[in-house]
């Protein structure tokens, strides 16, 4: 499979193209809970165990983030935008699948975002 990303001049990607492919994953909503019903307390520890969670959803499918071609994050404040990137680029590191953020409320108000994704390979 081949992911080509579309972006012009942005901090994201405006489209990802996969050919070759032989396999979707539609990723639930993952959200910065841990086996034991934990929620971290700040932003960025939130997004990385949301992520975490969205790696491992990945791994079980047999698939890994650079699969990634469609990520969906909901933020409960427009207040994370930029922790939020910063995160998203510490995981993704030069990897750019199509990316959406909404503002909006979170089914906990202990959850500070819910990450959604699709992955191909």
């Amino acid at each position: 499979m081949t992911i080509t990303s579309f972006r012009p001049e942005s901090a994201y990607c405006q489209g990802a193209l996969a050919t070759d492919v032989s396999r979707l994953l539609f990723v639930s909503g993952q959200i910065p809970v841990d086996a034991d019903g934990h929620v971290p307390g700040t932003f960025a520890d939130q997004a990385r165990l949301a992520w975490r969670n969205v790696e491992s959803v990945l791994a079980e499918a047999g698939m890994g983030l650079t699969d990634l071609v469609k990520v969906t994050v909901f933020l409960s404040d427009r207040q994370y935008r930029r922790e939020n990137y910063e995160v998203r680029k510490e995981v993704l590191g030069e990897h750019m699948p199509a990316l959406t953020i909404i503002i909006t409320g979170i089914y906990d108000e202990a959850w500070l975002l819910e990450i959604e994704a699709v992955a191909a390979n």
